[in-house]
């Protein structure tokens, strides 16, 4: 007995999606429907992996650091300050 590899769906795409999907195909980048989700898939998962990098590189290290030394934070009026500045210039 072999087990499946794959798994059917049946989905529903707005009109837009669904034409960026043939375009894609009659465009000769995919062969079929299937591989411009499996593509689509991918790059969700892509990004999700960085999102999960970003928050346990960036975030909780940034966290963590201002747990050890809360005098080193910089208040957060000060950062919307700066924000709007660089925006504005």
């Amino acid at each position: 007995m072999t087990m499946r590899t794959t798994q059917q769906f049946s989905i529903t795409l707005p009109l837009e999606m669904a034409e960026m999907v043939e375009r894609k195909i009659q465009s000769g980048a995919y062969a079929s429907v299937s591989e411009v989700m499996r593509d689509g898939i991918r790059a969700l998962m892509e990004r999700d992996a960085a999102v999960e990098r970003w928050l346990k590189e960036e975030v909780v290290t940034g966290h963590m650091a201002h747990v050890a030394e809360p005098e080193t934070g910089v208040p957060a009026d000060q950062v919307l300050a700066r924000l709007k500045a660089r925006r504005t210039a």
